[in-house]
């Protein structure tokens, strides 16, 4: 008896692995981080708050899931880690109670012309399965039915090494899915030869107008002119038809030039490898202009754009081949899955069926398996990525989520908590990087970062409860609870741009007149034909009625360690030339990527060094102490300041350096103001374009945007301005908004922010829903009439917001 009572005793006290219930952080100063430290519940949905730039990823991202994958990345042998990204250890002292980290971001998924939304969700895979199983008639494997897999036949002799060995014929085939035409791009493309060189001219006189190809130029002078297939003094209009077809179409041909082994090739197939192989998205804006100029893309005419070869289309179930179910909308496709009775099969039919469910269950059912995976937005290829983890049995993982209300209207938001409640449930832990109030409500902890962005962040301002944020005085708390209010007067429009008859994707031959000269939003729920109606039909209308199209979307900005805000801008031009008028020396000693450069580091500032399988070492360089010039660069100087001072300086202190005295630089000085007119004045000029957040790229962008001539009436179009803003900071977005209108501008938001469509001039609201339950206009008017009439999605949440 007395034992029992002693066993049950024991059992009482909690036992010691009970004990790790918090992911401890002390003494974090990755990137901003001012030696912060936190103690994060486990099992618990966890919300980092504050401005834009005040250090939420640098912590959730750059110290927690970096640790936790470094760790889960050691475990593997030292031969696996040499094929896997290597991870250097966060700067921080102590982390403790880390678990595995599973790191949903927004980074666009893979914009290879090949990658879908089928196949980047396994989607594409069980339905080939599905279809070399049950479709009639029977083509073949899986692989029959993939637009990545050509067909191959092949047929010789072979040698078996097997006891006196001996030589047999074979032969090979295998059927694969691909068009033959468009090689399973679902696109042709037609060359304007016009755009890609001048007939009048000779090769030496610069008859090549491809970007990168200059008269003086490695290729030009080594290829076209050395190879002797060509007369490089002769205009290209007098070549003989062997000359033009070398010159043009010549299939690849090693070469001798100076004693060095070429290969040298016809213009059109080295433009098609260097240019057309590339997805659009990824190009750089020079090279993008220029394919948009020379190139059209068709749908092929072979496989009507589908991809697939005509074995692939012509074996059906019930009726549907693997082309429709791919094209139909993935809410309708679940429920023909769910309509296919056979025993045979079931397993995969649930599984299949589980997964197209997924989709619509999160809020992209409107979307079909054929859909190019770079089209998606960042929002979306989220949500997409968080398919595979709602079915997941993990429990105690940490799941990471940056921002996963972006791209959502109000109404999916709440589908979108429910989610993330739901994986808090099965016991995981859900750390969330939002600005959104709606998701912060939701919180079980809240860590508030700040006071401000860059240098004035980094630090934890309340750490707690959200009715302790509300009650805590920080920047994020007093804004919580902010609701604008509707305009009691708008702005009369100064013309309209017509669009009449859109069907981009879902949209139902829509005509609809936008109003100029005004603020515009255009809103709707995800999906409901928002960025269809702006990006795929305005552009092409605009030219007719003199206004220039401006449209600053969300693709991420291209740039290597070495780009930065004053790169990027154009911002370091004047201000070189400004350095080498006051020092009588040549601008290309204040660039560190040119003449001026350190010979240590080459101007990157560290040294990289490789350690193979273990993590690479970055040291600053001791020759130029990061600087990332030479020293006899830095004797030169402007206004008292040399050049690494003045990268080094945020854009409020340059905005006040180059606007007076020594250093004034007008042409540097509007730049900054443009950089601070969109609230960047925190950034420093030479921060690297690579350690900004979302927000931050794409304000940059919009400030260089500011600069361009758009026309005599420019029409500035915005993707989500608000995405990544900070509460607070919506307000100084609506300030720039009304300067851009008030100087003669008109702006066209999309946008599902209930502030900026309450501050708003006219509403354009599409649904009623997504998908083929969308692309209609639903109302246009002002936000008033809109909050009056509630007659939409849209009109009851903006009501419930400004209290009507």
């Amino acid at each position: 008896m007395s034992m029992a009572t002693r066993t049950d005793t024991r059992s009482a006290e909690p036992h010691v692995a009970d004990s790790h219930d918090l992911i401890r952080v002390h003494g974090a100063r990755v990137n901003n981080l001012k030696d912060v430290s936190v103690e994060i519940p486990k099992r618990r949905l966890t919300v980092f708050t504050g401005v834009s730039g005040s250090g939420k990823s640098s912590l959730v991202f750059g110290t927690i899931a970096a640790e936790s994958q470094r760790l889960i990345n050691e475990t593997y042998s030292a031969f696996v880690q040499g094929f896997m990204p290597t991870l250097g250890r966060p700067e921080v002292d102590v982390l403790e109670g880390l678990t595995t980290a599973i790191i949903v971001d927004q980074q666009r998924m893979g914009a290879d012309p090949r990658s879908t939304v089928g196949t980047a969700t396994d989607a594409n895979a069980m339905l080939r399965i599905l279809f070399s199983r049950l479709g009639q008639p029977y083509i073949g494997s899986p692989n029959a039915f993939s637009f990545n897999v050509p067909s191959v036949r092949a047929s010789g002799a072979i040698t078996v090494e097997r006891g006196a060995g001996k030589t047999v014929k074979q032969t090979f085939t295998r059927t694969g899915g691909m068009c033959p035409r468009c090689e399973g791009r679902g696109t042709v493309s037609d060359i304007d030869l016009s755009q890609l060189f001048d007939d009048s001219k000779s090769i030496t006189e610069g008859a090549i107008t491809v970007p990168g190809y200059k008269v003086d130029g490695w290729w030009t002078v080594g290829i076209y002119v050395e190879s002797g297939f060509l007369d490089p003094d002769k205009p290209i209009r007098d070549y003989t038809e062997t000359e033009l077809h070398d010159f043009l179409h010549r299939e690849p041909t090693k070469v001798k030039v100076n004693g060095v082994n070429l290969t040298y090739e016809g213009l059109i197939p080295k433009v098609q490898k260097s240019f057309l192989s590339k997805d659009r998205e990824a190009m750089q804006p020079h090279i993008r202009a220029f394919v948009d100029r020379a190139v059209t893309f068709t749908a092929c005419p072979e496989c009507d754009g589908t991809r697939l070869a005509e074995a692939a289309r012509s074996s059906r179930i019930g009726g549907i081949s693997i082309a429709d179910a791919c094209a139909m909308q993935i809410s309708d496709l679940a429920a023909w899955i769910r309509g296919v009775d056979e025993p045979s099969v079931a397993p995969l039919l649930a599984t299949l069926g589980q997964t197209l469910d997924s989709f619509v269950e999160i809020g992209l059912g409107y979307l079909s398996l054929d859909r190019p995976s770079g089209t998606l937005s960042g929002g979306e290829a989220q949500r997409v990525k968080m398919i595979r983890h709602l079915g997941s049995s993990l429990t105690d993982t940490t799941y990471v989520f940056d921002e996963p209300t972006t791209g959502l209207h109000p109404h999916d938001i709440q589908r979108m908590n429910g989610l993330l409640l739901r994986l808090r449930d099965k016991g995981n832990t859900v750390l969330v990087v939002e600005h959104k109030p709606e998701t912060i409500a939701i919180a079980d902890h809240v860590v508030d970062l700040g006071p401000g962005a860059g240098t004035a962040g980094g630090t934890v301002c309340f750490e707690g409860t959200v009715e302790g944020l509300r009650a805590g005085g920080t920047l994020t708390g007093r804004h919580l609870d902010d609701r604008a209010t509707l305009k009691e007067t708008v702005r009369k429009p100064t013309g309209t741009l017509e669009i009449r008859g859109a069907t981009a994707h879902n949209l139902r031959d829509v005509d609809v007149d936008i109003p100029l000269g005004v603020l515009v939003v255009v809103t709707g729920v995800a999906g409901s034909g928002k960025s269809s109606l702006v990006h795929g039909s305005l552009p092409h209308r605009s030219g007719a009625t003199g206004a220039g199209v401006v449209s600053i979307d969300q693709s991420a900005i291209r740039g290597s360690r070495r780009s930065n805000p004053a790169t990027y801008t154009g911002l370091l031009d004047p201000i070189r030339k400004a350095f080498a008028k006051a020092n009588g020396v040549k601008p290309a000693l204040f660039s560190a990527n040119s003449e001026g450069a350190c010979p240590t580091c080459n101007g990157a500032g560290v040294i990289f060094t490789d350690l193979a399988m273990m993590a690479g070492v970055a040291s600053t360089c001791e020759e130029c102490e990061g600087k990332r010039f030479q020293a006899a660069v830095l004797d030169y100087h402007l206004g008292g300041r040399d050049i690494s001072e003045v990268l080094a300086m945020s854009v409020t202190e340059a905005e006040e350096f180059f606007g007076a005295g020594d250093a004034r630089t007008p042409a540097a000085h509007r730049v900054l103001g443009r950089l601070a007119d969109v609230g960047l004045g925190y950034i420093s000029l030479g921060q690297p374009l690579t350690t900004l957040s979302g927000g931050e790229r794409q304000r940059l962008k919009l400030a260089t945007q500011m600069a361009e001539k758009g026309g005599d009436r420019p029409v500035y179009v915005l993707d989500e301005p608000t995405t990544g803003l900070h509460l607070a900071d919506v307000e100084q977005l609506l300030g720039l908004l009304d300067r851009l209108v008030d100087s003669g501008k008109s702006v066209i938001v999309v946008e599902h922010h209930q502030a900026v469509m309450a501050h708003a001039d006219w509403i354009i609201d599409l649904g009623p829903g997504a998908g083929h339950d969308g692309g209609r206009i639903v109302f246009e008017g002002t936000p008033t009439d809109l909050v009056a009439a509630r007659s939409t999605l849209t009109g009851e949440h903006l009501a419930a917001y400004v209290g009507a």
